[in-house]
């Protein structure tokens, strides 16, 4: 089962049992990455290579809590589908410790 959340003009989508996943494993949610895109958290939008497994999604680079997170997700006609969530020391250095 899939669940939805509309963030102005942008419909984001993800699986439940990933969801679920997320809150057990590392104290996250999907909703909070909606949350802070909403607030003005995105950092970056970049493309994942062409010689990486997953050449059709992109990635969302998003603050929360003082840490850069990478959000794989694939575009959809109705808007995102989001894949994971991953701490990124790497995009932290890079985002928000200059």
């Amino acid at each position: 089962m899939d669940n939805h959340l509309t963030s102005r003009d942008s419909v984001f989508d993800w699986s439940s049992e990933k969801n679920s996943w997320l809150i057990t494993h590392r104290g996250l949610r999907f909703e909070d990455v909606v949350l802070a895109i909403a607030n003005g958290s995105l950092l970056a939008i970049f493309k994942q290579p062409a010689n990486s497994r997953h050449p059709h999604q992109k990635i969302f680079v998003v603050e929360m809590a003082g840490y850069a997170y990478l959000v794989p997700f694939v575009e959809q006609p109705s808007g995102y589908f989001l894949k994971t969530i991953i701490p990124s020391r790497r995009a932290t250095r890079k985002y928000l410790r200059h």
